[in-house]
């Protein structure tokens, strides 16, 4: 039997805050109490919080691919990505990996299955510090989406799919002016290449967007995953989601749009970034107005993992009345809950030992240790 003890730690309970320790039995949360012990890890009144779940990080696909152009060996780029991810305290990630081949990458196939595979093959080998599951990010119009989703989505480690729409002047980026800047901002074209590229997705939209979604809903109806809209703007598109069956609102982009999503009994899930920043990257809602409103009920590191435990901590600085508990339960409790993993998520006899050791240090969380299941894993 694999057993530990820490003490003489902050514990972040579901809702308070205990000075006390802790026991872990064969990889599950086996005691809690408050007040002093003589043995055990002496956290030295560090705080002790449920490992982080993360449904949403383009990260492996940003270490896959660090450059326009530039693509690393999938094993590699995993290994990469895995380390940061652990060391952010991150125990559960869903490696949001994007289907369908665009006018940019026309072998995106190609792509996914080398990151799909390399998640794969690196769970079954044991040597992975978090735990990694597959968020199929499904651009609805590309011409084969629904053949890379059926290539993709048919494993255990396939258990979320968003469906994504980033047509100029569609969701995120609804003013044309703004996705012509984001545009050549990122691929360094010319105005002249930023027209023709906006005609030719324009066209794609018109054709394959619509029948797609029907044919992806479908078949994610059947394998019973989990969806998530992407971007929702309007009214309409969140009624459109809660009539294909979606469990998650990723990162809605106007007030309207969340407040729709929360009376349907959607999850909302917003940006890390957007909390600590202050602001949307993209000029979007702020996601801290949102928690103010009662409107927000998951956060995603999105494109930077320590985000996630950043803004956590940042959150009851800047909402009044909202505690550590409430504002951790954005990265731990509600996204484990929102993606069915009802084991993990917060500090409770029975719960899996996914814990992290956290000291404020100027200010910012630090990650002092990382276990899963009760093993130290960073």
């Amino acid at each position: 039997m694999s057993q530990a003890v820490f003490r003489n730690a902050r514990i972040v309970l579901a809702d308070s805050v205990i000075e006390g320790s802790l026991a872990i039995a064969d990889g599950v949360i086996a005691g809690i109490a408050g007040g002093a012990m003589a043995q055990g890890e002496d956290f030295d009144g560090d705080y002790l919080i449920p490992g982080l779940v993360e449904l949403h990080t383009d990260h492996l696909e940003n270490h896959y691919r660090p450059r326009p152009g530039v693509f690393w060996d999938p094993m590699a780029a995993l290994h990469a990505h895995d380390v940061q991810i652990a060391g952010s305290g991150i125990t559960t990630v869903f490696d949001a990996v994007r289907i369908g081949s665009d006018l940019d990458l026309p072998d995106m196939f190609g792509h996914a299955r080398g990151m799909v595979e390399a998640v794969r093959g690196a769970r079954d080998a044991g040597w992975l510090r978090a735990e990694h599951l597959i968020h199929l990010r499904c651009e609805l119009p590309s011409a084969d989406v629904v053949e890379h989703f059926e290539a993709l989505s048919d494993h255990p480690t396939t258990r979320l799919i968003s469906l994504m729409d980033h047509t100029p002047g569609q969701r995120q980026f609804t003013s044309m002016d703004a996705y012509k800047l984001f545009y050549a901002k990122q691929l360094g074209v010319t105005s002249e290449e930023t027209e023709r590229y906006l005609a030719a997705a324009l066209a794609q939209h018109e054709r394959y967007a619509g029948p797609n979604r029907r044919a992806l809903v479908a078949r994610a109806q059947a394998s019973g995953l989990a969806m998530a809209s992407h971007d929702d703007a309007t009214l309409a598109h969140v009624e459109e989601g809660i009539e294909d069956g979606v469990a998650i609102a990723e990162f809605p982009t106007t007030l309207e749009a969340a407040a729709a999503a929360h009376d349907g009994g959607l999850a909302i899930l917003m940006g890390a970034p957007n909390v600590v920043r202050g602001k949307s990257h993209s000029g979007n809602i702020s996601a801290t107005d949102l928690v103010r409103a009662g409107l927000l009920d998951i956060l995603s590191s999105d494109y930077v993992p320590y985000a996630l435990l950043q803004a956590a901590f940042v959150l009851p600085e800047r909402v009044e009345g909202l505690g550590l508990s409430a504002a951790l339960a954005t990265v731990t409790a509600n996204p484990a809950r929102a993606a069915g993993l009802h084991d993990r998520g917060e500090i409770a006899i029975g719960k899996r030992a996914d814990l992290v050791r956290v000291r404020v240090i100027a200010g910012l969380p630090m990650v002092r240790g990382v276990w899963r299941q009760g093993q130290r894993v960073s």
